[in-house]
């Protein structure tokens, strides 16, 4: 079966489970809450989702010495970067790439925009181990003397657990990896071989600096908790009355959970799902939380596809540019 294919059928199922979730919990109450938030609350939610990109952006550019280019360079491709793996039918992988030849057009060498990629994700993936850790132990907390619905403790121990074993693979077989593919590449392309030892070395260049490698591990940590806050700027504007903490840690459960969703597009389904049983934990009713989950799907369309339009105008001009 081709990945096409396979691809296809986890978003259909992806998008039933959704529809059932919805349907379960109330499709009238659902939208009624996704109203709350007002055209104004939902412009301060995406305007917030923006504060983060830049920070996201900043944790890139600081693993990436001596690119030649601005900070809002890296914001623009991280932006890009997510915009193509929320909008568009691709896995990460798609995103990464995309947002790759974005930041190359902008005069960065390819070795190092890969390179710089590579460090910048291995700090992304240590943050958010943190990140998880610490909704796994308000979790804990929360189910003190009380039932676990559906597992959720195991679940979202999985989720930690996925999310360090990930990491574990990712930061101690890269330079392993791109070693092989370039002994391999030595003896099928040249070429190719030669593009792997320059990203090798730039590799080593980004870690050599423990300062900035820390900087850009701060940088995404401080993205993790953003984004989890600009969670609890959306429910206020919705009228819910939350802790801060409380929305952190549901924050911090849904990507675990969607850490062990992957293979899954855009966690779909998986996500509503996740938010239906975490919510009520942390005093979040089923519909509201499920509304939140819709709401940061719309917001990532509000972003995603201008970005995209906006990649695909330049992208264009940049071919018309070569083929004059």
């Amino acid at each position: 079966m081709k990945a096409g294919t396979i691809v296809l059928l986890l978003t259909v199922a992806g998008l039933a489970v959704a529809a059932w979730v919805i349907g379960e919990v109330g499709v009238a109450p659902v939208l009624a809450a996704m109203r709350t938030i007002g055209g104004g609350g939902f412009a301060v939610f995406c305007l917030w989702s923006l504060l983060v990109l830049t920070v996201l952006g900043g944790a890139w550019a600081a693993v990436a010495p001596g690119s030649g280019v601005g900070f809002g360079e890296f914001v623009w491709a991280r932006t890009v970067r997510e915009g193509a793996t929320d909008v568009l039918p691709f896995s990460q992988i798609g995103g990464l790439v995309v947002g790759g030849r974005a930041l190359s057009a902008r005069g960065v060498a390819e070795p190092l925009v890969y390179a710089s990629m590579i460090a910048d994700l291995t700090t992304e993936m240590a943050s958010q181990l943190v990140f998880t850790l610490a909704g796994v132990g308000l979790l804990v907390l929360a189910l003190d003397g009380r039932t676990d619905p559906a597992g959720l403790r195991a679940l979202a121990c999985g989720g930690l657990g996925v999310t360090a074993a990930v990491m574990a693979a990712f930061a101690f077989g890269q330079r392993r990896v791109l070693g092989l593919a370039g002994s391999l590449g030595a003896r099928l392309l040249p070429s190719i071989a030669g593009s792997l030892a320059a990203v090798q070395a730039a590799l080593d260049t980004c870690y050599r600096d423990r300062g900035r490698v820390l900087l850009s591990f701060a940088l995404n940590l401080a993205a993790w908790v953003l984004s989890g806050a600009g969670a609890w700027i959306a429910l206020r504007f919705m009228g819910v009355e939350i802790t801060l903490l409380s929305v952190l840690a549901i924050e911090s459960l849904i990507f675990a959970v969607r850490s062990i969703a992957f293979v899954v597009p855009g966690a779909v389904g998986i996500q509503e799902g996740a938010y239906a049983l975490v919510g009520p934990l942390f005093g979040l009713d089923p519909q509201t939380a499920v509304a939140l989950s819709l709401l940061k799907r719309a917001r990532d369309l509000a972003i995603g596809i201008p970005a995209m339009l906006a990649w695909q105008l330049l992208e264009s001009r940049r071919l018309i540019g070569r083929s004059r």
